[in-house]
């Protein structure tokens, strides 16, 4: 996935065409622990990167969720409402959050490849 990015805030975003697909790392999620509940945003919602757009909440943590871009949520994952469990089983993949039709492109740029991420990771510990 060469193609992904992620925030300091540990969600990832991938783009296909101006549609980004966004979740949390498979770093948050394990800090997390087990995943109880998503509340996810609404779609049709124009927000601005960084806004606070959900909550997941753990058997041990609650944790805010932010839009790593600006744009308007286009899709939620209904698949995660009805099993949050699958945050925790496959974050960068059916454990996806939700969608949204960027309206700043240029903000992937501030945004960490692959191996900028592991490096700030690797500074955490």
């Amino acid at each position: 996935m060469s193609d992904i990015r992620y925030s300091e805030d540990h969600e990832w975003i991938i783009l296909d065409g101006d549609v980004g697909t966004i979740g949390i790392s498979d770093y948050a999620q394990g800090a997390l622990g087990d995943v109880v509940f998503v509340e996810m945003p609404e779609i049709g919602a124009s927000l601005d990167k960084g806004a606070e757009v959900g909550v997941i909440e753990s058997v041990k943590a609650a944790s805010e969720i932010y839009t790593p871009v600006s744009g308007e949520i286009v899709a939620v994952n209904e698949a995660v409402d009805g099993d949050p469990s699958l945050v925790n089983t496959d974050p960068l993949g059916e454990g996806w959050l939700f969608k949204i039709k960027l309206s700043k492109p240029e903000e992937l740029n501030g945004l960490s490849n692959q191996d900028a991420y592991n490096k700030f990771l690797e500074g955490l510990d």
